[in-house]
């Protein structure tokens, strides 16, 4: 069931990733950052980690699995990078197996959203 804290996850597993693609897509994308390694560490590495951080804390807060959170920050970055590529790369992600992979990143999602729970043979 999609709760608040999911979509918190989520949201937070998303802006994690976007900063993690310009942390280490940047040197591609623009040639000022190409010369600068450790100030790209140093500018993105913390707010990237917290937002992981957060992603799983409402993740496991809901659920009480880390799994959960490893998929829905799975399901996220597949929603993120082929966007930011696409748009400061010039990459396309309208290839057959990029198409497949955001496909199977939303089945992901549900999956992880739904109220379906299984337990341990109980």
């Amino acid at each position: 069931m999609l709760t608040q804290n999911l979509i918190y996850s989520a949201l937070f597993f998303m802006a994690g990733h976007t900063l993690g693609w310009f942390q280490v897509n940047s040197q591609f994308a623009w040639e000022w950052w190409r010369d600068r390694p450790l100030f790209t560490v140093c500018l993105y590495s913390v707010p990237t980690a917290l937002c992981y951080l957060y992603g799983a804390r409402y993740a496991y807060m809901d659920t009480g699995e880390a799994w959960a959170g490893r998929f829905i920050a799975f399901a996220a970055s597949y929603f993120i990078f082929p966007i930011l590529t696409w748009v400061f790369l010039k990459e396309s992600p309208f290839t057959n197996k990029t198409l497949i992979c955001f496909a199977l990143s939303v089945i992901i999602m549900i999956v992880q959203f739904s109220p379906v729970t299984v337990t341990n043979g109980e």
